[in-house]
C-alpha cells in the first residue's frame, strides 16, 4: 500500500502546488516511484502543472477530470476501477511513474451539497445532519483513492487553501501532511489555524495515525530579509520541534515561477537551477523522513 500525502495551509500562496507537483515529479523520475497527485484544488494550477490548458481541454470535454467523479461519490455512486481509468492521465510531462486525476475549475457546490445531506437527515429519523455530514467528510476522498493505493507507491493530493469539504476529506483520508509555508507572519497563523482543526478532525474521524510529516519553508523575495523574519523563525522553533521543520527548505529563484509558463514542474524545466536543486534534496529528506 502507498503512502498518501496532503498538501495543505489554511492560506494561499505560500507554495503548497509548486511543493506538491516538483516532489512527486521528483519522486517519479530521480528515485523510480509510481505517483499519483490529485487536484483537489478549484483554481487547476497542479493540473497545469502538468499538462498544457489543451491537453486539460480535451479531459474536460470528455467529463474526465475530478469533478464528476466527486459529482458521483456525493451521489453514493461507487466508480468502479475500469470507470477510474478514463480519469487517469499517464505518464504526464512524458515523465514514467507520474500520474495525474486532473481537478476542475467546478468541483462542487457546497451549499447543494449540504441540501441535499440536509434531506436525507430528515428523511432518517434515526439519524441527523451532522452524522451525516461527517459520513460523507470521512468517505469522500477515502472511497475514491481506495482502488488506487495498492498501484502506486505515493498518492499526492494538492489540497485548496481554507478548510472546506474535499480539504477536510482529503486530509482524512490520508497517512500524512505536509505544510508548506513561508517564513511571514501570516503563513504561521495559518499552520496554527489547521493543526487546531485537524487535531479536532482526527477526533471526529478516529484518524490516530495521521501525522504531520514537516513543515517546508518557501521562501520569497518579500519576506527574505524583512524584520519579521528571524522573529517568525523564532516563533516555529518555539511550537514545533525540530525534527518536524524540513531541513532543505526552497531558495527564491526565478525559474520556479517561470516553469508554470511551461506547464512542466521546474525540476524538468530548469533541472540544474537553484530551486530544482533545492527540491531534489528535499525529496530525498522526505523519503528518509519515511524510513525512519
Amino acid at each position: 500500500m502507498g503512502f498518501v500525502i496532503s498538501t495543505v495551509n489554511m492560506k494561499g500562496g505560500v507554495g503548497k502546488t509548486t511543493l506538491t507537483v516538483n516532489l512527486a515529479t521528483s519522486l517519479a523520475k530521480n528515485h523510480g516511484k509510481r505517483v499519483l497527485v490529485i487536484d483537489l484544488d478549484s483554481q487547476i494550477n497542479g493540473t497545469l502543472s502538468l499538462m498544457s490548458p489543451h491537453e486539460f481541454a480535451k479531459m474536460r470535454k470528455a467529463r474526465s477530470t475530478l469533478s464528476y467523479l466527486i459529482d458521483s461519490l456525493i451521489k453514493s455512486n461507487v466508480p468502479t476501477d475500469e470507470e477510474l481509468e478514463q480519469f487517469i492521465c499517464q505518464n504526464v510531462c512524458e515523465v514514467k511513474g507520474i500520474d495525474v486525476l486532473p481537478g476542475d475549475l467546478e468541483l462542487y457546490d457546497e451549499y447543494l451539497v449540504s441540501e441535499m445531506l440536509h434531506k436525507q437527515a430528515i428523511s432518517q429519523p434515526d439519524t441527523n445532519f451532522n452524522a451525516i455530514w461527517q459520513q460523507l467528510e470521512r468517505g469522500l476522498i477515502s472511497t475514491l483513492i481506495k482502488p488506487l493505493r495498492s498501484q502506486y507507491d505515493f498518492i499526492i493530493m494538492d489540497c485548496p487553501p481554507g478548510y472546506n469539504l474535499l480539504t477536510r476529506s482529503g486530509i482524512a483520508a490520508s497517512d500524512f501532511y505536509l505544510l508548506p509555508a513561508r517564513p511571514e507572519p501570516l503563513s504561521i497563523v495559518g499552520i496554527q489555524l489547521l493543526e487546531r482543526r485537524i487535531k479536532k478532525l482526527k477526533q471526529n474521524h478516529g484518524n490516530t495515525d495521521l501525522q504531520l510529516l514537516g513543515i517546508v519553508f518557501i521562501l520569497s523575495g518579500s519576506t527574505l530579509f524583512n524584520r519579521y523574519y528571524k522573529q517568525v523563525m523564532k516563533r516555529i522553533t518555539e511550537d514545533f520541534t525540530l525534527e518536524v521543520l524540513f531541513q532543505n527548505s526552497i531558495p527564491m529563484d526565478v525559474n520556479v515561477a517561470k516553469a508554470v509558463d511551461s506547464f512542466r514542474p521546474v525540476v524538468l524545466s530548469k533541472p540544474n537551477s537553484s530551486g530544482a536543486k533545492a527540491f531534489t534534496l528535499l525529496t530525498q529528506e522526505l523519503l528518509t523522513k519515511l524510513a525512519n
